[in-house]
């Protein structure tokens, strides 16, 4: 959701069948009725998110997942702008061509909205070269590139040449580029590995010349990373470790290249920048200890934002999404573990705090459990953080059906909060467990170890300790516990019934790894192969801290979720999975979707998916 510069409209974007969505704009006056501005039908076009770029004026992101054997289902994205009635549809990226030597797979996407001009953004957009060369029509132009764009006519104005090598280009809020990242890479642009390192380059002000900024190293998150230009300080404000862990620094965008620690934080990482503003200026940070934690920059604002936590104290998870051009009116969203969540207008100027919407109205009146931040002995005596959610109601568990709720990633954690899947189990009478086992990020390079595929007996065994003290606790009945995962911790429910056959009773994994040299060879004709490889990593732990290798270890029943047009990771691992598991005479059951990929963002396909994970627990608990 999104608020117009003049602050008299939102944007949102509402579900509709399947993986529909449609984009409604609402004025925000009294008796005021939604209108639809675009809708995508979900086979295959998606909507992602929209924004205003003037009162009358939204762009959009588009996109798909293709079913394409030889590209390995691609994801293709498409920047698009509508006026708030739905008409005049304009497509922002650059245009396909039959001549095209290549693929256009990405769209672009905005990087200054120019808050100065009415309905024209600067955007990044993707060039492939054009067999016409030679003609008005061909371009030998190839990589990305940055445009002033209007979005109405389509105008376009070049601002920054296409680069092959080009990832990532930041602007000043004003219109001006600063900063571009280049990736490393290995052999020709047609043929190339990219390596682990970006260069950033920056430009002083009122310069063309490109100067280098900074080295960072995407695997080990080492080096500068650079996130937003404050043009006033004439800073760049971005991540760099500090102690191991990430902290914000600041660095002065002239020949000093001067360096200044802004915050850290002595026990986690410093993980996101809190911005506001059409021009996105930095006002604050966040990091996550048991809750998520903010801190402001200005008094003012610190100020206002502690006076709106005062208003609302049962919905402390308080965030601003949005504000007008003068910032006078704010979209404010707060919820809590057990409150999804409400949108808010506040008017500064009038100091008057308005309820505008519900997040989840479905759940409005429904009692919901509330989480509470444990933690438990690892096998080697660490302390483990994690979360625990009690079924509605229950203050002091004993002997109940629980589960082990691992998240995904590997390069993630769980935090205090809202959640969909654990807030299902829990009113269906589970106790829930999320673990924050080491491998997760968040807590610094300590706690990530080599990530959860190369330290996976470190990663999987916190995950099993997770079940052992839910049943030391006296909340797990023993004979009924059983651990659900999805993605990463979909392999790390496989993978802890195969490191320990005793602990879980029944695995559900949803699109689960269940095969590392078979994640790594997915990823053989794209030109990250090499970087996934290097992730995964080489030697012994590959092939056993591959569940599928080693089915016969496990010896409970077991049921996969998985879409078939799954681009992160192959629907090939979970038919691995049961067909060795069938193989080994144990029970596997496979549920696909054709047309779904890995996080299932339909509502049909998901309340299957709850209903029979349900149905399949309670048979395989006895329950």
């Amino acid at each position: 959701m999104h608020i117009s510069p003049d602050g008299q409209s939102v944007v949102y974007i509402a579900a509709t069948s399947g993986q529909g969505a449609t984009a409604y704009t609402l004025a925000l006056t009294s008796g005021a009725k939604p209108k639809a501005a675009l809708a995508a039908s979900g086979k295959p076009e998606r909507l992602a998110y929209c924004s205003w770029v003037s009162n009358a004026r939204l762009v959009c992101a588009a996109y798909a997942v293709l079913n394409d054997a030889m590209l390995n289902y691609p994801v293709v994205t498409r920047m698009v702008a509508v006026n708030a009635d739905g008409s005049n549809l304009q497509v922002l990226s650059k245009r396909d061509s039959a001549y095209a030597r290549g693929i256009q797979l990405g769209g672009g996407y905005v990087i200054d909205s120019l808050p100065a001009e009415d309905g024209a953004v600067l955007m990044t957009r993707v060039y492939v070269p054009d067999d016409q060369i030679g003609t008005r029509f061909g371009s030998d132009a190839r990589g990305l590139g940055v445009d002033w764009v209007d979005t109405r006519n389509l105008n376009v104005r070049h601002v920054e040449a296409p680069r092959p090598d080009a990832v990532e280009y930041i602007s000043d809020g004003r219109g001006t580029v600063r900063i571009v990242g280049l990736q490393r890479r290995r052999g020709s642009d047609n043929d190339h590995q990219d390596e682990e390192t970006i260069d950033y380059l920056f430009r002083p002000t009122g310069s063309h010349e490109w100067k280098k900024l900074s080295d960072y190293n995407t695997l080990a998150r080492e080096g500068f990373n650079p996130y937003a230009v404050d043009p006033d300080l004439n800073v760049v404000y971005g991540f760099k470790k500090k102690n191991g862990r990430l902290a914000l620094y600041s660095i002065t965008l002239d020949d000093s290249l001067r360096e200044e620690l802004i915050y850290a934080n002595p026990e986690v990482d410093v993980d996101a920048l809190i911005r506001i503003g059409r021009s996105g200026h930095v006002v604050g940070v966040e990091y996550v200890t048991d809750t998520r934690q903010s801190v402001y920059f200005s008094p003012q604002i610190q100020q206002l934002l502690t006076s709106l936590h005062n208003a609302l104290p049962q919905q402390p998870l308080l965030r601003v999404v949005d504000s007008s051009a003068d910032e006078n009116r704010l979209l404010v969203f707060a919820g809590s573990d057990a409150d999804p969540g409400v949108y808010y207008i506040f008017d500064h100027k009038a100091h008057q705090l308005q309820t505008f919407l519900v997040a989840r109205s479905a759940l409005e009146g429904v009692k919901l459990a509330t989480v509470r931040s444990i933690t438990y002995p690892g096998a080697d005596g660490v302390m483990i953080p994690g979360y625990l959610t009690l079924p509605p109601g229950v203050e002091n568990a004993k002997g109940l059906p629980a589960i082990v709720l691992p998240h995904g990633g590997p390069s993630a954690r769980d935090e205090w909060g809202f959640g969909w899947l654990a807030q299902f189990y829990a009113a269906r009478g589970f106790a829930v467990l999320q673990p924050n086992f080491r491998g997760s990020t968040g807590y610094g390079d300590a706690w990530f170890e080599q990530n959860g595929f190369q330290s996976w007996k470190i990663a999987v065994g916190d995950v099993v300790s997770a079940g052992r003290w839910l049943v030391n606790e006296g909340i797990a009945d023993p004979a009924r516990l059983a651990v659900v995962g999805w993605s990463y911790g979909g392999y790390a429910a496989l993978q802890s019934a195969v490191l320990d056959p005793s602990v879980f009773k029944a695995v559900i994994a949803t699109a689960p790894v269940t095969d590392l040299p078979m994640l790594k060879e997915q990823w053989r004709r794209w030109s990250s192969h090499e970087l996934v490889s290097r992730f995964v990593g080489d030697g012994p732990h590959v092939r056993e801290g591959s569940p599928a290798d080693h089915a016969d270890k496990i010896h409970v029943p077991v049921l996969l979720f998985h879409g078939e047009l799954d681009r992160n990771v192959s629907i090939e691992q979970s038919k691995r999975m049961c067909s060795a598991l069938k193989s080994a005479g144990r029970s596997c059951e496979l549920v696909t979707w054709p047309d779904l990929d890995h996080y299932l963002e339909d509502g049909g396909a998901r309340t299957l998916m709850l209903r029979k994970s349900d149905e399949f627990l309670r048979r395989s608990l006895g329950m």
